[in-house]
């Protein structure tokens, strides 16, 4: 049993943890970090925290990794109430493990939890949940270039009730599973759709939490994408302001040193986003978080005023954008060095290789 330091405004939490007998050979582990690919094999274990109107948070467990339960009438089979997060763990040279900026993922989910009518994980239950799971299966964290453990909480609700309401009963997992490069060979620049036919949300929508029916209205414009030999989709709201990727954001580099990303209601926060604008702003840069219409966005490309354009977030970190793909147009995108150059200084601090000179590495192991 292990307990962790809750602060005032929660409650100790006690995890008992049980073994799993059948865990993957060293054999098998070693196989799959030679090329772990991306969530589709998966540790032996997970993290299950209950939650009641009664009962709050309860029965903490890290349990073999293996199916959940679930009651036919579950509230999430039939109204969608459900949310989930994405962090990586990341393996030193020194051999330790640490996690980016978990407070800013604990801090979403509660945001998301909020907009979605379910229950808010207190921040430090929220990364003790990760802790524990890091440690009983640190053995799956990669060591490889561009390697790394993907951490997967997610939070739905149970109860077995029809009527249409925010559930009383409500279940909070943590999976993991290896993540190897996500580009092979180099970071390439994608060629991106241009969707003005489908929303990816809408104005006092759950654009801003993370769900999974935005990524579900995201998957058939994702799929028009591809047919039009694109990579990714991007989205555009009523007012024809840019919004985001199906699961990235934007930002341009203006050539006067301005680094502007679309901000409104309807767009996920982004915490690799952010940390990019961070170190922007080190370096100099003006940032802006405002509004940048589809016209302003060709216009500014056209004239020479926008030098780049990249998509980021935790899994590719950063993206260049080659190319805008439209209806009736195909426009090159001008490719410069700060993305690189940004995703060089933020990888290098995720791994250690660098100062973290804001304190945004949390040591899991």
């Amino acid at each position: 049993m292990t307990t962790i330091d809750a602060e005032t405004t929660a409650a100790p939490l006690e995890f008992a943890v049980t073994k799993n007998l059948n865990a993957a050979t060293p054999a098998r582990v070693a196989e799959v970090l030679e090329n772990p690919g991306f969530g589709v094999v998966f540790t032996d274990h997970m993290v299950d925290i209950c939650w009641s109107a009664k009962g709050g948070w309860h029965r903490p467990r890290v349990q073999p990794y293996g199916p959940i339960p679930l009651d036919p009438a579950a509230s999430v089979l039939h109204y969608a109430q459900e949310i989930f997060e994405g962090i990586k763990a990341y393996r030193h040279a020194d051999g330790s493990v640490h996690t980016f900026r978990p407070d800013r993922n604990a801090a979403r989910m509660q945001a998301s939890a909020r907009r979605l009518a379910l229950p808010e994980l207190p921040t430090e239950y929220f990364i003790e949940s990760l802790r524990q799971l890091v440690s009983i299966d640190e053995r799956w964290v990669p060591s490889g270039a561009d390697q790394s453990l993907y951490l997967r909480p997610f939070m739905f609700a149970k109860e077995a009730f029809l009527g249409v309401r925010a559930a009383q009963k409500v279940a909070y997992y943590v999976i993991a599973s290896p993540a190897g490069a996500y580009f092979t060979g180099g970071v390439k620049p994608v060629r991106i759709w241009l969707s003005e036919d489908y929303a990816r949300a809408g104005r006092g929508g759950t654009g801003k939490a993370k769900t999974g029916g935005n990524y579900a209205s995201s998957l058939l414009p994702q799929a028009e994408a591809y047919a039009k030999g694109c990579d990714q989709v991007v989205f555009l709201n009523e007012n024809r302001d840019v919004e985001e990727l199906g699961g990235m954001n934007v930002v341009f580099v203006f050539k006067d040193g301005r680094v502007v990303t679309p901000e409104s209601d309807s767009i996920l926060e982004g915490i690799t986003r952010d940390s990019l604008l961070q170190l922007a702003q080190d370096r100099g840069y003006t940032v802006e978080k405002r509004p940048i219409s589809i016209h302003e966005w060709r216009e500014g490309v056209a004239s020479g005023d926008i030098v780049e354009v990249f998509a980021c977030g935790t899994a590719a970190v950063v993206t260049p954008i080659g190319a805008l793909v439209g209806t009736d147009f195909e426009e090159p995108q001008p490719l410069g060095e700060l993305a690189l150059s940004l995703r060089e200084e933020l990888t290098d601090i995720q791994y250690g290789r660098r100062e973290d000179k804001h304190g945004w590495l949390v040591r899991l192991v």
